[in-house]
């Protein structure tokens, strides 16, 4: 689950700086970003050593090599490959959450599942990425104002519109991983403990984070980001909480909810 948790969010933190524009952030946003790259890399690498596979310890020290070259290069001036560090940690990264998820079918098996569900897992932990990410790199930048309180809103207004979309998308893969299982269990829904960490899921995971997100898009509209920045501190720990349960569900049911 740890894991899990580490190739989502630093994938979701590095595929974000694609929504930026380097004529509008500080170099610096995107050096601390690759830098919590290589921390989450090195993470993954630690909790996961000991894996029957080595192909998985060389995509994350991959990764982590891709996300440290991109961490110097967004510390000099005007250095070259800016974009490509971006897109390759990118691509690493996402290569290493798609091999540990097809390493890890044995053990989401379920007696209810009637198909394979590794297409569903990869466009949950996709959505994951995207939404832990957004929520997060929304939050750091709104930080950024407070050093540079003329800088344009529009990083933060693209960053906040991707999470509004990548919030809704994760809660149409979850709707539909509950209409699965729900199938499956004839609607009784009885599987363990799970029926009761399912409203805490939706509750934290795609409620709190829609009607928080928009309060700080009405915030950041009037240029109020210390304000927009405090509730986005709070999207962070809803949707680390919501994604969290999201995995614990999918350990218990086999179904991404």
């Amino acid at each position: 689950m740890a894991v899990l948790f580490c190739l989502r969010l630093g994938l979701g933190l590095i595929a974000c700086l694609l929504l930026l524009s380097p004529q509008q952030v500080n170099p610096r946003f995107y050096r601390t970003h690759f830098l919590t790259a290589v921390g989450l890399a090195a993470g993954a690498l630690v909790l996961s050593w000991g894996t029957p596979s080595p192909w998985l310890a060389v995509l994350l020290i991959a990764a982590g090599l891709g996300a440290l070259c991109g961490s110097v290069v967004w510390s000099l001036e005007n250095a070259p490959g800016g974009i490509a560090a971006i897109v390759v940690t990118t691509l690493l990264l996402a290569g290493a959450l798609v091999y540990f998820e097809h390493s890890l079918q044995d053990i989401h098996e379920t007696p209810f599942r009637e198909e394979p569900a590794f297409g569903w897992r990869l466009a949950g932990d996709f959505a994951s990425a995207a939404l832990l990410g957004t929520a997060t790199t929304a939050m750091l930048m709104g930080h950024s104002y407070l050093i540079a309180p003329a800088m344009s809103l529009t990083p933060l207004m693209r960053l906040l519109g991707a999470l509004a979309i990548a919030t809704v998308v994760r809660m149409g893969i979850g709707a539909t991983g509950l209409g699965l299982w729900s199938h499956a269990t004839g609607g009784g829904f009885t599987v363990g403990d799970a029926i009761v960490w399912l409203p805490v899921r939706w509750a934290l995971g795609f409620i709190g984070p829609l009607v928080l997100g928009w309060m700080a898009w009405r915030a950041a509209r009037i240029r109020s980001t210390q304000s927009a920045t405090g509730i986005l501190y709070v999207v962070v720990i809803f949707s680390f909480l919501g994604e969290l349960t999201g995995q614990l569900l999918l350990a218990t049911t086999g179904y991404v909810l």
